[in-house]
């Protein structure tokens, strides 16, 4: 009897019968080395009961699960503007703010209120771009998003969302993780460790940049105190998808076969000695990493899409860009991956830059986004998956309705302070209210008044529509239950269909 097959009986001889499927998530007990081991040897696998080791949750942490409740879609998109887009040159048209047009900004205004950069005493900014009301509904779009307009009746804006936090880091960790301080799971974390994912050949949770990191760090994906084979696997949109995806030359599929037996074989012998669930983690990726040698390089080769699916999204070959992501989603959804998450880079509009000021940059940016997010609405609709699909847009926080001032002087371009009283995101697909439009700010944009959006409720509504409720979905770390929703959110049922 070799190692391997001992070591498979020591594993099956420990009892899984106390542990209740979701019990394990939790624990991330024993049993990735038995997926590997039936895997590579066929060890757990009969016809007689035609079982499937990587279908069996208690063998395998990313194995898919049902939602405890009814779940409206399966997999989630969310779209992050790294920086913080302006609603005010974007989706929020305020005609009064452009009567005040560089008048100073009232002092009721500043009073007590904490700005990254505003000192002394502003002038107002007015909308930087030119607004209409576009579709059935009637929502107001602005002329930076002409390919938007023909698909606003497909999402539903959220007018009133605040944050506590100005500053990117802290803001973009609250937005992802439900705190402001490291530590905590991300959002896809989470959802990939309630209900796994379909493709064991891929990764559940999957993230695609463009333009450069968040400010947070690599940590807006992380996993947290969530075992670590929850954390977002990252993939590029240019050259190999993932990096060593290929074996070294004179490296054969059977030889590298032979190298993960043996390297799972020691790993095993060292999980059973330490009980150390980032052990499983470990034998896990190199498991998924061996499967996916064969998948990922198809799923996320974009050249062997259609001409006009290519033209439709504007795609770049052998380019990082929001165009490839958002293609490259639409493909990771429709191999069943939990959650794919795009950061796009460069929306912070300060007055220090021509290049990233309202006027110009900003506009440069949602030319940038405009056509690719598009398609992919009109994309997902055509193959029937946008029913299934969430698709979430926004930023971290928005922008002032004065033009920033840095130590009491105006800045030389058109610019826009970090504001989190109210910003814009919008939410599509599965579930969603076609055409809504929930919550409004007064007359110059700087305070929502009506429905007012905490970050709490958004990630509590993402996942009602996955079929979770977000005060019962938990996990025990340093002895208390800890939620993605803290102690807050509510289900926004004003834009649920």
């Amino acid at each position: 009897m070799t190692d391997l097959e001992k070591l498979s009986i020591e594993l099956k001889s420990q009892s899984l019968a106390s542990t209740t499927r979701r019990h394990f998530i939790k624990d991330c007990a024993l049993g990735l080395g038995g997926i590997a081991l039936s895997s590579l040897m066929g060890a757990c696998t009969s016809s007689k009961n035609n079982y499937d080791p990587l279908l069996n949750r208690a063998l395998n942490p990313l194995a898919p699960l049902p939602p405890p409740h009814f779940a409206k879609v399966k997999s989630v998109i969310y779209l992050h503007m790294v920086g913080a887009p302006s609603q005010l040159e974007m989706f929020d048209y305020k005609p009064e703010l452009a009567k005040l047009h560089n008048q100073p900004c009232p002092t009721s205004l500043l009073n007590g209120k904490k700005f990254a950069f505003i000192r002394g005493v502003p002038n107002m900014l007015g909308p930087q771009a030119e607004f209409e009301q576009v579709g059935d509904s009637g929502n107001w779009v602005s002329d930076n998003l002409p390919h938007f307009k023909t698909v606003v009746d497909e999402v539903a804006f959220l007018k009133a969302v605040h944050t506590d936090q100005f500053n990117h880091g802290p803001a973009q960790l609250l937005m992802h993780t439900g705190s402001s301080r490291f530590g905590r799971p991300s959002l896809g974390s989470w959802v990939t460790y309630g209900l796994g994912t379909e493709n064991q050949n891929l990764p559940g949770f999957v993230v695609l940049t463009s333009g450069g990191t968040p400010d947070a760090g690599k940590s807006v994906w992380g996993s947290g105190f969530l075992p670590s084979v929850y954390q977002g696997v990252q993939c590029r949109s240019k050259g190999d998808p993932v990096l060593y995806l290929k074996d070294p030359q004179g490296v054969s599929r059977s030889l590298k076969k032979q190298v993960l037996e043996s390297i799972n074989a020691i790993n095993y012998k060292d999980y059973l000695s330490y009980q150390d669930p980032e052990i499983l983690t470990r034998i896990n990726q190199y498991e998924m990493a061996y499967r996916m040698q064969i998948t990922v390089p198809e799923v996320m080769n974009i050249n062997t899409e259609p001409d006009y699916i290519k033209s439709l999204y504007g795609v770049e070959p052998g380019k990082e860009s929001f165009a490839n992501n958002c293609l490259l989603a639409r493909k990771m959804v429709e191999e069943g991956v939990r959650f794919v998450q795009l950061y796009d880079w460069g929306w912070d509009s300060h007055g220090t830059d021509h290049g990233t000021a309202v006027d110009l940059g900003l506009k440069n940016k949602c030319r940038q986004i405009d056509r690719p997010i598009t398609a992919l609405l009109l994309d997902l609709k055509q193959r029937g998956l946008l029913d299934q699909t969430l698709i979430v847009w926004g930023g971290e926080f928005g922008r002032t309705p004065m033009q920033e001032t840095r130590e009491g002087k105006t800045m030389q371009y058109k610019g826009r302070d970090h504001h989190g009283e109210a910003f814009t995101m919008w939410l599509a697909g599965g579930g969603i209210k076609k055409g809504a439009s929930y919550g409004q700010t007064d007359e110059i944009g700087y305070s929502g008044v009506e429905g007012r959006v905490s970050v709490h409720d958004i990630q509590a509504t993402i996942l009602h529509l996955l079929g979770f409720n977000h005060e019962e979905f938990t996990f025990d770390f340093q002895g208390r239950p800890f939620r993605l929703t803290d102690v807050e959110g509510t289900i926004l049922n004003q834009i649920l269909a």
